[in-house]
């Protein structure tokens, strides 16, 4: 009797797609790009599904397994030069929404309501993958945040977030040095704040961009799920 084969990962249906570029909407648990090492939890990963579907789809920019939401994957070498040239230019702009422990007051000297974390990122080489705050060695990090909600009875407040570097961990690691970590956080949570959700509560949420071809002005939203 022939034992039965693995299961085939599901196909991700893009949000939209052209010839130069994909939008898609990545689950949380699912890896952003294939992760090292042959097991299967490491080959399964929203860039190879996509590329079951587009061929000459592309990694642009990636996001943590943990996080969910809005990710770009380029159509071919070009485009993805292209795309990969706005991110590092910071031409591309990304928008997440977060719920941290405590209550996280605006900044009382933004008069617009958004506050700046600027706090330089470094690898934690004895703990890695984790990061860690380095005035010295880090390299330079910048997060605009705002409050959009105090949930009272939760003792939680729901942030928007605008990184404008894009450090690994970037956003988990400044709400955990502001003193207010993501709930659902595993790596840089404590224990209780870990088990008050059964998933990181992170997700990409809007994201706009310049048309690599055309030019033309691309929003793309995908409203929080939690």
């Amino acid at each position: 009797m022939n034992a039965p084969s693995p299961a085939t990962p599901p196909l991700v249906e893009p949000l939209y797609f052209d010839d130069a570029l994909l939008v898609l909407d990545k689950p949380a648990g699912l890896l952003a790009v294939p992760g090292r090492g042959r097991g299967a939890d490491k080959q399964d990963a929203l860039s190879t599904r996509v590329q079951a579907l587009f061929a000459d789809a592309l990694v642009v920019h990636r996001l943590d397994m943990a996080t969910s939401g809005l990710m770009l994957m380029a159509r071919g070498i070009r485009a993805q030069r292209s795309l990969s040239k706005a991110f590092a230019d910071r031409e591309v702009c990304k928008r997440y929404q977060a719920v941290v422990g405590g209550r996280l007051s605006p900044p009382a000297d933004a008069p617009d309501g958004w506050g700046v974390i600027d706090l330089p990122i470094i690898v934690d080489w004895p703990r890695r993958p984790l990061r860690m705050i380095d005035a010295l060695q880090g390299k330079p990090s910048i997060t605009r945040w705002r409050v959009l909600a105090h949930d009272a009875p939760a003792n939680t407040t729901r942030l928007e977030l605008a990184p404008i570097t894009g450090r690994s961990h970037q956003l988990r690691v400044h709400l955990q040095a502001l003193g207010h970590p993501i709930i659902g956080d595993t790596l840089y949570a404590s224990a209780p704040v870990q088990a008050r959700a059964s998933r990181l509560l992170l997700h990409a949420c809007a994201l706009t961009l310049t048309h690599p071809v055309t030019g033309e002005t691309l929003a793309f939203e995908s409203p929080a799920p939690f």
